[in-house]
């Protein structure tokens, strides 16, 4: 008989079902490949809201129109599947999510690391 694990409140375990049946499962150190799954795909979304990104085809409006409509049904794609993986309800899982979020913005919209000029009014740089 296959052992299933739904819950319906938040726990802390490594016995959970991440986006997928049977995965991550029981078996050792695939519970951890989940979480650096979860905290990649938070980043990814973060890195794909920069704003840059979507300015790449300014040169042609079809174009950039096309891309910047790819890049946002990636993200919204890319959010639901992060969504879908908080419905496991693991306390880990929901602890690399924001993990990942945070230092994606960290990393593309928080100015830390983007240069100001002197006199420079701050905006969005990434």
């Amino acid at each position: 008989m296959e052992t299933r694990y739904l819950h319906m409140t938040f726990f802390w375990g490594r016995r959970t079902e991440v986006l997928f049946r049977g995965w991550p499962g029981a078996r050792g150190g695939m519970y951890a490949v989940a979480l650096v799954f979860v905290f990649f795909l938070t980043f990814l979304i973060q890195m794909l809201s920069c704003r840059r990104l979507t300015e790449l085809g300014r040169r042609s409006p079809l174009l950039g129109g096309f891309f910047r409509t790819a890049v946002h049904a990636l993200q919204t794609g890319l959010a639901y599947l992060v969504m879908l993986a908080l419905m496991s309800y693991n306390v880990g899982v929901l602890m690399v999510a924001i993990g990942g979020s945070a230092a994606g913005f960290l990393l593309f919209q928080s100015l830390v690391f983007w240069a100001r000029r002197p006199g420079e009014v701050s905006s969005t740089k990434c």
